[in-house]
């Protein structure tokens, strides 16, 4: 099984973290923060205009720029390679 990895950029230091996503919706995409022991789960909600998702982990703000749209086409594709008949 292949992880579906994502680029958040944390917005105190500016640094972009690799995360790994858990479940992938429009309107919540849910990621693992590290490995191992000490991961922990996070959930980015759309903003207000639906420009970005961002959330909160450990007190640290986490964004993913891409907007609802975005992230619609990408469920959507990922769907239609998923839905295949023998």
């Amino acid at each position: 099984m292949v992880e579906e990895k994502i680029e958040v950029r944390a917005t105190a230091s500016g640094q972009v973290l690799q995360v790994v996503v858990y479940s992938k919706r429009v309107d919540r995409i849910e990621v693992v923060v590290g490995a191992g022991v000490h991961s922990v789960r996070c959930d980015l909600l759309p903003t207000r205009t639906g420009q970005a998702y961002s959330g909160s982990v450990m007190g640290r703000e986490l964004v993913y720029e891409r907007s609802r749209a975005q992230v619609e086409a990408d469920i959507a594709k990922t769907a239609s390679v998923r839905d295949f008949r023998r």
